[in-house]
């Protein structure tokens, strides 16, 4: 076969509308990653896909399938190595190699044990020209959810924070519930939500906010499940969460003292499971995030308030942080966003670095990445 000559800027053009398109399903694509591909030839698309809700059909697939018989001799770009294993469908690598495509252009290697670049040797073995290493710092931060379900054993977490000019979540014990936001980053927030497989609060919150926690955008149907760290099952089978589960899912994580209890709960459609407990009597986070890793979730989006933040943020697991901050100070006493430990560490480039700092409405949102993760970029 002979391949298309190799033109740098082309590849990542198209392999930016590859990723813009793979973003389409984040937070429905799980337990498989959200891929996008485009299927080229002499610089025309000639298809694209994305990954299906649930997961199948692949993108490649999908890409291939609208491109029919023009894809022979064609580029396919794929925002992740193609899968080389059998599941519910057969490896794609195949797919691609069946198609007549003559050059596979990737970003970075499936974490997958069960791939791990035997996708690209397979198509380098079928005499395919292959180039990876495009675009690999979007295609991680895409495709971060993924890669640490693969190598840590639990989600990703985008930590959500909103606060008064001066630091405050909330106002005293006794006050209403204060509205930080304006609409325009409440509005993003409903967005944010939609990209993650599901959204996560302690009972604190639970209790003082009586949240719904669901996705409220015009057209869009996502349902991310909501999950509530409830370590003695103090939810009331009155609250919001409870008269909805049977719409929208909700799954309390209780200790295993308590698992025996909740039969008020479960009758709402609430579903209930144990996970180890620190020794302050706090579920281990850690423990909860690889148990909901263990059910394909691969991206958490964690409205957990001041407690839940701290200690995210603490156990390094904060891998985002969404920090909206409302032009107007509390002006009095208030409950802190975060701990000083937490905000400390935060602001610590050792460990968290500003990545995106921008004005949504009258509020301001800075975005945050776990170094860590940023050095792998």
């Amino acid at each position: 076969m002979t391949a298309p000559p190799i033109d740098l800027e082309n590849d990542q053009r198209f392999m930016n509308a590859a990723l813009a398109l793979g973003r389409r399903s984040l937070g429905l694509a799980a337990p498989n990653p959200s891929v996008g591909a485009l299927v080229v030839k002499d610089g025309i698309v000639l298809g694209r896909g994305w990954t299906a809700p649930g997961g199948r059909p692949h993108a490649e697939t999908a890409a291939l399938a609208e491109a029919g018989a023009a894809a022979k001799g064609a580029t396919i770009y794929v925002t992740l190595e193609p899968c080389s294993h059998h599941g519910g469908t057969p490896p794609c690598c195949e797919a691609i190699v069946a198609a007549g495509i003559t050059r596979l252009v990737y970003t970075i290697e499936d974490p997958n044990p069960d791939v791990a670049g035997r996708g690209t040797a397979y198509c380098r073995a079928q005499g395919l020209d292959v180039t990876g290493g495009i675009c690999t710092a979007q295609a991680k931060r895409d495709h971060r959810g993924h890669i640490l379900r693969m190598t840590e054993k639990r989600p990703m977490v985008t930590l959500k924070l909103s606060e008064t000019a001066d630091g405050y979540v909330a106002g005293g014990t006794h006050d209403p519930r204060l509205s930080i936001t304006g609409a325009p980053a409440n509005g993003l927030v409903h967005i944010m939500r939609a990209m993650h497989d599901a959204i996560m609060i302690g009972i604190g919150t639970a209790l003082a906010d009586d949240p719904l926690m669901t996705v409220r955008l015009p057209g869009v149907s996502a349902k991310p499940l909501r999950v509530v760290l409830d370590s003695h099952l103090r939810l009331p089978a009155a609250s919001r969460l409870a008269r909805t589960a049977r719409d929208v899912p909700v799954l309390l994580l209780t200790s295993a003292d308590s698992l025996a209890g909740g039969d008020a709960l479960r009758a709402t459609g609430i579903e209930i499971a144990a996970v180890p407990m620190m020794a302050s009597g706090q579920i281990d986070l850690g423990a909860a995030l690889r148990f909901l890793g263990t059910r394909g979730l691969t991206r958490i989006f964690s409205e957990g308030g001041p407690r839940i933040g701290s200690a995210l943020i603490a156990a390094g697991l904060a891998d985002e942080v969404a920090l909206f901050t409302a032009p107007k100070p509390l002006a009095r006493k208030g409950v802190a966003t975060l701990d000083s430990l937490a905000r400390a560490k935060l602001s610590d480039p050792a460990f968290y670095l500003p990545v995106e700092t921008r004005e949504v409405g009258s509020d301001r949102l800075q975005l945050f990445e776990r170094r860590a993760l940023c050095s792998q970029a």
